[in-house]
């Protein structure tokens, strides 16, 4: 991969900012994120985590596949540029495109679920980041989409690096959940912001796909 494509990795959390809010606040603050300062970013800390570990878990697998079919690299980004766009469309929430892969991950995070608990109950550091390190499992479109484009690297290295990324990206707003700032809570949370967002990531998509299919001729 590029490095352009690594930014795409901080881009996609970014943009995904609003989303993050909406779809882990609530668990955020049953788990006691707003706590202390400390307690956040250790949540937080383990959750990109997760996120390294399922990166360098699917870049291992299509290094494999890579050695096999050395054209599947194409096809690999051509789908990346797809998941680009159902999520530029997911983010809008006009369409459940992305939904029957939370199902799918739904049934990983039902097992997982009852753990968070546990770990919550005992302050201790060590609890705190395993808690978050579970929260990371928690079925999301947004990080499908961003495991479809670490598996586009086919390395487990390069794959937890854009994870770590994309992870960075999704920090700040995670961050200020528990922090403060309402302000800027409703601003990730609103319509423009989630247009705006949307376009831009509609737009790498587009170019993705645009490039993969160059290739191909």
């Amino acid at each position: 991969m590029n490095p352009v494509d690594f930014w795409a990795a901080i881009l996609m959390g970014l943009a995904g900012s609003g989303h993050c809010i909406a779809m882990c606040g609530g668990l955020a603050g049953a788990m006691g994120v707003q706590q202390s300062k400390p307690r956040i970013l250790l949540y937080n800390v383990g959750r990109i985590s997760s996120y390294m570990l399922a990166g360098a878990l699917v870049g291992s697998a299509f290094f494999g596949l890579a050695q096999l079919q050395p054209q599947l690299f194409i096809w690999m980004r051509i789908f990346a540029g797809v998941m680009m766009l159902l999520l530029a469309a997911y983010l809008l929430r006009i369409t459940a495109a992305l939904l029957w892969l939370e199902r799918i991950g739904a049934i990983l995070w039902r097992r997982l679920k009852p753990l968070t608990r546990k770990y919550n109950r005992n302050g201790k550091s060590h609890h705190v980041y395993l808690a978050g390190m579970l929260w990371g499992w928690l079925p999301c479109g947004l990080v499908y989409s961003a495991l479809s484009w670490a598996a586009l690297t086919a390395s487990p290295t390069s794959g937890a690096l854009f994870m770590l990324l994309f992870g960075l990206g999704t920090l700040p707003s995670m961050l200020f959940l528990g922090m403060v700032s309402h302000t800027l809570v409703s601003l990730l949370k609103s319509t423009k912001f989630r247009w705006f967002s949307s376009a831009i990531l509609a737009t790498y998509g587009v170019a993705t796909i645009t490039i993969g299919l160059m290739q191909l001729r």
